[in-house]
């Protein structure tokens, strides 16, 4: 029987996207000497404070060498939320999108998790309200509510299991080993791919990253003719046509350990190229050129970066620390609930080693 695909009846409201990236603020340009002033004074107030900072590698390089260098970290979103729980402190500052602060608070109600800004957030996010996924899911009880952690703690909360794209292939397959129906939200390109590569009956929310989206498959042919020697590598967040070209399909983490190992000098990466801070410090050796997009005269409103994560700064950082503010904060009884599919998620990681995907 034919598995249920995506229903294009809820498809993600480009026009409220649009609306929070028009109003979202670029981060401050700062010259060495203003750049440097502030790592000092935030390096001292997280000392003072006893914080920690966790961030995303789509963040500015700045950023990311800071939490390294303050005994923080950088990964994807599912280590953050490890890392954030583990570490010793009083204070979290996520440097991110607003889905990873709420999941440090859900998984640190007693740390006090503050953020550079709350008006970063994410189109996964906006395509996959709380109201319509409800409706979505009580007229599909038979399915198991796997979500995306790129989401609401709401629409955690309604959840059974919450996924990152590290975890995510492995998490599909036990499932459907035992037997398991998947209702899956909200990125309808990962769980396109996670359909395709498992074969699980899947009914799949539509929504998408415009980052990811924006890859092109066409424009990709022509640059693997220009690099004839180069291994791609996508996100699985990235269209159908442009995963079946790639070398290498992962998560950020699983990107960066495969570019190491990779004998290709020369790479093609189908992600945000805020990753690429953290490629070129791990292989200098190597080169990394970033995927196509519609570019900047076309359709393009990511050109492969997120808007949202370009709004964590080095002085909203700086505020919000200093005055605690840009607090995360979410209500009792939804993080109660929003925990019980993480740590499913958290538990099942530990259980499971997680591998990088290639083509065989």
């Amino acid at each position: 029987m034919e598995t249920p695909t995506i229903d294009n009846s809820l498809a993600t409201d480009t026009a409220i996207v649009r609306r929070f990236l028009d109003g979202a603020t670029p981060s401050a340009h700062l010259n060495d000497a203003d750049e440097l002033e502030y790592l000092e004074k935030i390096a001292q107030l997280m000392t003072e404070k006893k914080a920690k900072l966790v961030a995303h590698y789509y963040t500015d390089p700045v950023l990311q060498d800071l939490a390294e260098a303050t005994g923080g970290f950088v990964g994807d979103s599912l280590e953050m939320a490890k890392f954030g729980k583990e570490v010793e402190a009083e204070i979290l500052i996520v440097a991110g999108v607003r889905f990873m602060g709420e999941s440090a608070k859900i998984l640190s109600p007693e740390k006090t998790v503050v953020m550079p800004t709350l008006e970063a957030t994410c189109s996964l996010d906006i395509g996959c309200s709380i109201g319509k996924f409800s409706a979505f899911c009580d007229a599909n009880p038979d399915r198991t509510i796997v979500v995306y952690a790129n989401t609401s703690a709401a629409v955690k909360a309604r959840a059974d299991w919450v996924v990152t794209s590290s975890i995510a292939l492995d998490v599909v397959e036990h499932l459907m080993d035992a037997g398991k129906k998947i209702l899956w939200a909200p990125d309808k390109h990962l769980g396109s791919y996670l359909k395709k590569t498992t074969g699980a009956d899947m009914l799949l929310w539509n929504a998408a990253c415009i980052v990811h989206e924006e890859f092109k498959a066409r424009g990709l042919e022509n640059m693997r003719q220009l690099y004839p020697q180069a291994a791609i590598l996508a996100h699985p967040e990235s269209p159908d046509s442009v995963l079946e070209l790639a070398d290498v399909i992962g998560s950020t983490t699983q990107i960066i350990k495969a570019a190491q190992v990779l004998p290709n000098a020369e790479i093609i990466v189908a992600t945000d190229q805020g990753i690429f801070h953290k490629l070129q410090k791990l292989a200098p050796e190597k080169t990394f050129i970033i995927a196509p997009t519609a570019g900047n005269d076309a359709t393009c409103r990511s050109c492969a970066h997120c808007p949202w994560m370009a709004m964590n700064s080095l002085p909203r950082l700086y505020d919000s620390l200093s005055n605690e503010a840009n607090e995360i904060l979410v209500d009792a009884d939804l993080a109660a609930q929003a925990m019980v599919p993480l740590q499913r998620m958290l538990d099942f990681a530990a259980e499971n080693q997680l591998k990088v995907r290639g083509k065989a």
